[in-house]
């Protein structure tokens, strides 16, 4: 009997009348449409973008070469090398970031202990070859420098917090 009344159901195209009756709701609702450039969307405070290197006021880049941020990405999308200096301290020769490889996690912003990378709110960027993929130290320096009185702002805000 069952099998009677499965057969006359598919005869019957009650699923795809269901199917359109959805569909047919969804017509006359109101749409939330966006129109992009123009309108931008609201962001999370907590929401991570490109990342950024940030330096000290004095102009001094801040990353030590602690390399905890390599060490702690999942996707390992970070790549340092680092040398010492005449006055013992050690600095970044090269910070390079994969951006196919980045998860845009936030691990790297929480392990380091100057810091010195951060993540911007930037999320409108684009690459036309893959060799683009990969942010350099001068870039990552560079959006640093750009974005450094919004990102001092944040973490002023942030203070409490930390």
């Amino acid at each position: 009997m069952s099998a009677i009344t499965s057969y006359l159901k598919s005869l019957a195209l009650l699923e795809l009348l269901g199917g359109m009756r959805v569909t047919i709701g969804y017509f006359f609702k109101p749409k939330f449409t966006i129109m992009y450039p123009e309108e931008k969307t609201p962001k999370s405070n907590r929401f991570r973008g490109l990342l950024a290197l940030r330096r000290y006021p004095n102009g001094e880049e801040r990353c030590i070469a602690c390399k905890l941020c390599e060490a702690v990405c999942p996707a390992l999308a970070i790549t340092i090398d680092s040398e010492q200096r005449d006055d013992g301290t050690r600095r970044t020769t090269r910070f390079d970031i994969d951006l196919f490889k980045c998860i845009f996690c936030g691990f790297c912003e929480e392990s380091c202990p100057v810091d010195s990378i951060v993540g911007t709110d930037v999320h409108e960027y684009h690459m036309e070859e893959r060799s683009e993929s990969v942010i350099t130290k001068p870039q990552l320096l560079a959006l640093g420098d750009r974005l450094e009185q919004q990102l001092a702002a944040d973490r002023q805000q942030d203070a409490p917090y930390r």
